[in-house]
């Protein structure tokens, strides 16, 4: 049953009771159902701020769950840089000094991907910052490996090559000389035998026996073989390549012939006297881009420390040469 509501007249001093038309009534309904509204939107959004749907809380947890893969990953990546940076050093410090190649400059292996543009679709999502330091971080990444990788396809060529160039550089003596006897004469300016006066040797003298076996010091192509009674008389020359020749003078016979390629240590020929020597001996000379070198720095591979030490001595005495 409604209330009954009453108002007091000041002229009659008393109560009357308050009829309220139909107007007045819509009037007051209208009103209580704007304001009950008005209050349950406000109750509606102050619940939407501080409690979280069940949706909500999903997405939250979600959300949650790939941030912490991102910053996992995100460890992961610098780690990866951390070992890309280790086998770069690698690469610079150790296998291209050993090549003797020159290092990958650093701009290059720290070159970007561009502006800030190649990331401007990820800038409006959540956790943008993040997204967008790993994403940087994997580019980053990839790019070196593919550097790395072209590097040490170079490396390997580098590596095949230096294999090859170490076989070619004379290495060995040309006679056997085990005992270092057969050393007589050293590079530098010594007696001539036949014109008795002081002239530059370029070359180092082996004493021999006719028919001694001579080999050649590194692998290579012959480019010579002349048979001559003067000066060099019957000698051989072969090409290393990478700058190097040897010539081999005085040679009884050959056993080789122009244009064939030779290894380290095989026979070329024999110990003779022909040309200008005064006795069955081999005149080796070593010549690098086109100069004439000092033999004995290119025995590395058949001397000990202290036999290389002797050889430097023997052929450092102002001996006469046999030719």
């Amino acid at each position: 049953m409604a209330r009954i509501k009453y108002r007091f007249n000041t002229k009659t001093l008393s109560y009357e009771k308050i009829d309220l038309d139909w107007k007045q009534r819509s009037l007051r309904i209208s009103t209580f159902l704007i304001a009950s509204k008005f209050i349950g939107f406000i109750f509606y959004v102050v619940a939407a701020k501080t409690i979280d749907s069940p949706k909500e809380k999903l997405l939250k947890k979600e959300n949650s769950q790939l941030k912490a893969q991102y910053d996992l990953l995100d460890k992961r990546m610098n780690q990866a840089e951390n070992v890309m940076a280790d086998i770069q050093r690698r690469d610079d410090d150790i296998y291209r000094i050993i090549l003797e190649a020159e290092p990958i400059p650093e701009e290059i292996r720290t070159a970007g991907f561009g502006g800030i543009n190649r990331y401007k679709k990820l800038m409006n999502l959540k956790n943008s910052e993040l997204i967008i330091e790993s994403s940087r971080k994997l580019d980053q990444i990839t790019k070196q490996l593919y550097i790395q990788s072209k590097s040490y396809d170079d490396v390997f060529e580098m590596a095949i090559s230096k294999e090859k160039m170490i076989a070619s550089i004379p290495a060995i003596q040309p006679v056997s000389n085990k005992d270092l006897r057969r050393m007589a004469s050293g590079f530098g300016m010594r007696m001539h035998p036949i014109y008795k006066r002081m002239k530059m040797h370029t070359g180092m003298d082996f004493s021999a026996e006719r028919g001694t076996e001579i080999y050649a010091t590194g692998a290579g192509k012959v480019v010579k073989v002349e048979s001559s009674r003067r000066g060099y008389g019957n000698n051989v020359i072969i090409d290393h390549g990478y700058g190097y020749k040897t010539l081999y003078a005085h040679m009884s016979s050959f056993k080789v012939k122009r244009g064939q390629i030779v290894t380290r240590g095989q026979t070329i020929g024999f110990v003779g006297n022909t040309g200008t020597s005064v006795s069955p001996h081999l005149h080796y000379e070593v010549l690098k881009d086109g100069r004439k070198v000092n033999p004995v720095n290119y025995y590395f591979n058949d001397l000990t420390p202290e036999e290389y030490e002797l050889m430097i001595e023997f052929s450092s005495q102002q001996t006469q040469s046999f030719d």
